[in-house]
């Protein structure tokens, strides 16, 4: 990759003129824009950026200049917000000037997410699938309508945990991926090797892998989309054009599907059928029919990603913190019991396990720069002048490690949430920033929420979470590592997890009884 990066770059060079002009403007910053560090001519800040975990360089940044700091990559604007209250007085309170997107060339306009909601420009086209996917996860007689698809999808996690524990992320990443594929299409995940979620598993493998430094340069000289295929350095555009095509088949086979079994009578309920039969009613199929498309398709990627990394680093917490684990399972076996496993109902009786999820949320940012705004119009800010135009980056991360709100931030702490006011609880509760702001805050926080949290009580009730040994017989503890990049994962670890009585094994069958796709293992007492 790094040679073709190079490739890039020399034919980018390449291109005199606009280099030319681009090279001869002023590069001086004027006095009234935020404070942040002297760029170079060309480049701007981009040569202070380190190619991996940028969100710890913009804290980094954040202790000298602030919390809104503004750069250039290469000649584009931006404001790196590191700082919640900031982000909240702009995002939040003024978000109709700053609900756009970037302009994102290879996202939308070469790999074609273009008709999903989360990289859409902010255009009628936007609100009009963002009330489409208000009403389905926004809508508290909506969300309950999704309990019993979350109910069933959990108990076939906790077998595949018994069955094979070895890979509880694969069981992780098929709960999220069978909630969302039956909300959105009315399509029953029956295996993980489900070909619907291995389409669109490739599809948001593929789209990480596109974006290289070297073809996201496209998003800052948008004149690179033209280049020729055959061109030396190009090879960035014939990836993507080939993806392309896995993203479109993401968007038209399960969409075809629901409009085919619609057409035979034998659709189930999901988001696509009700967009459908509306489409129908009202006649609009023709305009709605792409946007359909990406108000169903998106949801996969907006789903799955951060709930199996939740869940994941939900795992290697409990590895790390035994204390918080034996905790937590002693609240549940008080408040539940060992006949029954925990219920939705049961939440606001366990509240050591809520702020174990609080924290999570805190300590593993999902997506640690959140996706980018764009101001519209010129506006002021504290004396600062922000230009229109200018990317705003929500340093997501940073905000989850400012030592006035949690102190020692790189620690695990539950605690930190327990027995404080409301009013200090909602300035410090990570989930007003993790989901976004204003009106690109994600409208299935709550679905996602309250999945998350029903996975992590029923693991709490049946399963003992213990660290694996070396050959030496000595535990292994995990490091809290994770990936770098748009999502960050946790690294790949290892743990045995078992089921914490027979009572526990019977629990877990019963609820999966008339489940013919989940086959309980026998366990020698």
């Amino acid at each position: 990759m790094a040679s073709s990066e190079l490739a890039v770059i020399l034919t980018l060079l390449a291109f005199g003129l606009v280099l030319y002009t681009v090279f001869t403007k002023n590069n001086s910053t004027p006095a009234h824009l935020p404070p942040g560090p002297k760029g170079l001519p060309l480049l701007g800040n981009v040569h202070q950026l380190p190619v991996a975990y940028q969100e710890k360089a913009f804290a980094e940044w954040g202790k000298k200049y602030g919390g809104l700091i503004y750069a250039k990559i290469f000649r584009t604007s931006a404001l790196i917000v590191n700082s919640f209250e900031i982000a909240h007085d702009l995002m939040d309170k003024r978000s109709p000037n700053y609900s756009d997107r970037p302009r994102f060339v290879l996202l939308n306009e070469l790999l074609g997410w273009d008709s999903t909601l989360a990289p859409m420009r902010y255009t009628p086209q936007y609100r009009k699938q963002r009330k489409w996917v208000q009403d389905a996860f926004l809508v508290k007689s909506t969300l309950a309508t999704y309990r019993p698809i979350q109910h069933r999808e959990a108990s076939v996690a906790l077998a595949g945990l018994l069955t094979t524990p070895e890979t509880f992320k694969d069981h992780f990443a098929r709960f999220a991926a069978a909630t969302i594929m039956e909300i959105a299409y009315g399509h029953r995940v029956t295996s993980n090797d489900d070909p619907y979620v291995r389409m669109a598993q490739e599809a948001t493998l593929e789209t990480a892998l596109a974006g290289s430094p070297g073809s996201m340069l496209a998003d800052f000289f948008p004149i690179l989309k033209q280049m020729p295929t055959w061109m030396p350095g190009s090879g960035f555009k014939t990836n993507a054009l080939r993806v392309r095509g896995i993203i479109r088949q993401v968007l038209d086979i399960p969409y075809n599907k629901v409009k085919a079994n619609m057409e035979s009578g034998t659709a189930g309920p999901s988001i696509t059928s009700v967009l459908l039969e509306k489409s129908f009613r009202h006649g609009t199929l023709k305009d709605d029919e792409e946007d359909i498309k990406g108000a169903a398709g998106g949801l996969y990627g907006a789903g799955t990603e951060s709930t199996t990394t939740m869940l994941t680093t939900f795992i290697m917490a409990m590895l790390r913190h035994p204390e918080v684990l034996a905790k937590a399972q002693e609240e549940m076996d008080r408040v539940v019991g060992s006949d029954r496993l925990p219920d939705f109902d049961d939440r606001k009786s366990l509240p050591y396990l809520e702020a174990i999820l609080i924290e999570l949320y805190r300590y593993h940012t999902p997506i640690p720069l959140g996706v980018p705004h764009r101001v519209t119009a010129d506006d002021e800010y504290h004396g600062f002048h922000l230009p229109a135009g200018s990317m705003v980056i929500a340093n997501i991360w940073g905000m989850s490690q400012v030592e006035e709100y949690y102190p020692e931030p790189d620690q695990f702490r539950p605690e930190r949430y327990i027995g404080i006011d409301k009013a200090t609880m909602d300035t410090i509760d990570p989930r007003n920033y993790v989901f976004g702001f204003g009106r690109r805050i994600c409208p299935g926080r709550d679905f996602a929420d309250i999945g998350i949290f029903l996975v992590m009580s029923q693991i709490l009730a049946t399963m003992d979470i213990q660290r694996a040994k070396d050959k030496s017989g000595k535990e292994i503890i995990p490091d809290f590592e994770f990936t770098s990049g748009f999502a960050s994962h946790p690294k790949a670890f290892h743990c045995e997890i078992r089921p914490r009585s027979r009572k526990a094994i019977n629990l877990i069958s019963q609820m999966n009884i008339g489940n013919e796709f989940v086959e309980i293992p026998v366990i020698a007492s």
